[in-house]
């Protein structure tokens, strides 16, 4: 007998958000291609692997746990736990407890993410990623790429809207 209740699929104790659920299960949870990452984040350079699933989500996030844990890292990387913060959590930091990862660098070594970011939202939450190459005062730094992920998802053209034809 199947329930008429909904499953909550969490990832670090997160709500995925429904439209990052129904575009995995579709299967167009996928790099759009870099025009449409560079469209929606210019200063970006690395390149990305999307993640495929929640379980890879919550396994490739687990690294800021760990990064946490050391002081110079979590400097580093601008990482933070709101309860020993000596004030609330905001950009350019990450709130580890408070963000999944979504996207990583394509290769190692790059430490470049993008992540849902619930401090603004629980139901749509800002899409926030790393950034290297745009400031030297802070060499590592979380910026907004969009308010929401419906946004990024509609930047990106993921949701089937304005699709652009396929080229050769």
């Amino acid at each position: 007998m199947q329930d008429d209740y909904p499953v909550t699929i969490r990832v670090r104790g997160l709500v995925v958000p429904d439209l990052l659920l129904v575009l995995l299960r579709e299967g167009r949870w996928n790099h759009p291609g870099e025009p449409a990452v560079a469209r929606v984040m210019p200063w970006f350079r690395d390149p990305l692997d999307f993640l495929g699933s929640t379980e890879q989500m919550e396994r490739e996030s687990q690294s800021l746990d760990r990064l946490i844990q050391d002081d110079e890292m979590a400097e580093l990387f601008r990482l933070a736990r709101q309860p020993t913060a000596t004030g609330p959590v905001e950009l350019p930091w990450l709130d580890v407890d408070r963000a999944f990862f979504i996207a990583i660098a394509q290769y190692a070594g790059d430490d470049t993410a993008i992540a849902l970011d619930y401090r603004a939202s629980s139901s749509d939450p800002r899409v926030v990623a790393s950034d290297v190459w745009t400031s030297s005062a802070a060499p590592y730094a979380w910026r907004t790429v969009t308010e929401t992920f419906s946004e990024f998802v509609a930047g990106l053209r993921l949701d089937g809207a304005d699709a652009e034809p396929a080229t050769d």
